[in-house]
């Protein structure tokens, strides 16, 4: 999640336990793995109600814990992984609560109807797919940020992908195959600045280096979209025309809206800390829709009178804490124009939560690392090597639900025999990248996953098959190691 840090201290120290095999180790997974299995496919995610992922989540650290107990680990071990876990993800949960406040500010104002508004006008439906991915790359990499694209132009390409008759599943696709090309590219991303940080290399040679396989990726990625642009039957039964026409009717559309992506863009480049950055776009959104959107603040607010003090600040509270819809006679815009708030980020953050339990007991009982260690023992090659560390980084996605142990835990892992086979630091940190950071995303449970997922109101099911440089990264690193192309060793830095 480049640009919003986490305390990464918390993972200073991985635990590890003698006492646990690796078959030990692997219980909760299979547990959670199982159930969750059962929960999608034969009782359609609802088998424990709304929230059945979280229970199951829950259920499995707690599997966990017994697990440690029977393997001599101390209750204050698993409590502390597990209050280190809930302490490092505060800022994230107080981030998607700021992003469903922007999100309810950005519609009532008018920014993201703009944004559909002048979308339509220039993206042709030929060119909108590949078009994404590189916009979503391009703010990406200024900001060093996936959470913040996805927030700001990844809501409003959404709403302009749909309105043409794209699948909501490939827009998404599009959308974090930029995001994260830019979050992984970029030197402003922490994720970009941890990797070399665990490897023992420097920033700019870890980028640098990445560029042999994520060049190839994310051309690629714009390749296919481009092919898949020409298979989409556009528009459907809607006629954009009547879009525009109904956005204009429904909305006071202005360039100048465009000020406040803009401040908060500007704000995140500039390192401001995040919170800081999304509380001034939410700020600045409801004095803008104060000013030009007043006639849609009072109709939140419920009121049929005009704009006065009372009701302004009953409808902007209504657009940041509560789901808020803007009615129009087009019925094509009703999905368009709707917003969750920050009550509707509630699902999300609990999940989160439940996955920070869950990955916290598994670290305290030592199983994170016996898994890694699993791993490691298989490699016996430079290519297996290669292939263990990509294995370990999802497993750790997988487990810990969140990607920076997915880089941290592999990093201090491998580090070692990384060396030993006189492998250069720089080919542990680009493979940490290419399967640890952009896979986080393609995990339903991962703290990315369930953020993007509801962020941009499109399940990971939805749009993992088009999160095409997501899933292309890993198997493309794998691709370099197993041809040796551009492998670069430490005695001979040049090969």
């Amino acid at each position: 999640m480049g640009g919003f840090k986490q305390n990464n201290e918390v993972f200073d120290n991985v635990v590890d336990n003698s006492e646990l095999n690796i078959w030990e180790a692997l219980i909760p997974v299979f547990v959670v793995i199982a159930l969750l299995s059962i929960n999608i496919f034969f009782a359609g995610g609802e088998m424990l109600g709304a929230y059945s992922n979280h229970y199951i989540l829950v259920f499995g650290g707690l599997v966990a814990a017994i697990v440690g107990l029977w393997n001599r680990t101390s209750p204050g071990t698993m409590v502390r992984e597990v209050l280190g876990n809930l302490k490092s993800v505060l800022v994230p949960i107080l981030i998607l609560a700021l992003v469903g406040a922007l999100a309810g500010t950005w519609l009532i104002s008018g920014i993201i109807p703009s944004m559909i508004y002048y979308g339509l006008k220039i993206l042709s439906p030929e060119i909108f797919l590949p078009a994404t991915v590189i916009i979503a790359s391009v703010i990406s990499l200024a900001t060093g940020s996936s959470w913040t694209t996805s927030a700001t132009v990844g809501i409003a390409l959404i709403g302009i992908g749909e309105a043409i008759g794209m699948p909501r599943g490939m827009i998404a696709g599009a959308v974090l195959s930029g995001a994260y090309f830019g979050d992984k590219m970029s030197p402003l991303s922490d994720t970009t600045n941890l990797a070399p940080a665990m490897a023992g290399t420097d920033l700019f040679t870890h980028i640098k280096y990445m560029m042999y396989t994520t060049i190839p990726s994310i051309l690629i990625t714009i390749i296919v979209f481009a092919i898949l642009s020409f298979t989409i039957d556009y528009k459907g039964d809607t006629d954009v025309s009547l879009l525009l026409s109904s956005l204009t009717t429904d909305f006071n559309i202005r360039p100048i809206l465009f000020l406040v992506p803009l401040v908060v863009v500007l704000l995140i480049i500039k390192k401001t800390h995040p919170l800081i950055a999304l509380s001034v776009g939410v700020l600045l959104a409801a004095l803008f829709a104060v000013i030009f959107q007043p006639g849609i603040v009072a109709q939140v607010a419920g009121s049929t009178a005009e704009l006065s003090i009372s009701s302004g600040m009953q409808g902007i509270s209504r657009a940041i804490f509560n789901e808020t819809s803007v009615d129009s006679d087009n019925a094509a815009l009703a999905d368009l124009l709707s917003s969750k708030g920050m009550i509707g980020m509630l699902w999300t953050i609990l999940l989160i939560m439940a996955a920070m339990i869950f990955g916290g007991v598994m670290d305290g009982i030592g199983a994170l690392s016996r898994i890694s260690k699993a791993l490691l023992s298989m490699a016996t090659s430079v290519f297996g090597l290669f292939v263990s560390t990509v294995a370990s980084a999802l497993a750790l996605n997988i487990t810990a639900s969140d990607q920076y142990l997915a880089i941290v835990v592999p990093g201090k892992m491998f580090s070692q025999a990384y060396k030993d086979k006189n492998l250069a630091p720089e080919n542990l940190s680009r493979t940490l990248e290419d399967a640890g950071t952009v896979t986080s995303v393609l995990i339903p449970w991962n703290t990315c996953g369930a953020y993007q997922s509801s962020v941009l109101g499109v399940s990971v099911a939805e749009y993992f098959f088009f999160a095409i440089f997501n899933w292309l990264s890993p198997i493309m690193t794998l691709i370099v190691a197993a041809f040796s192309i551009k492998i670069r060793y430490i005695t001979t830095k040049g090969k």
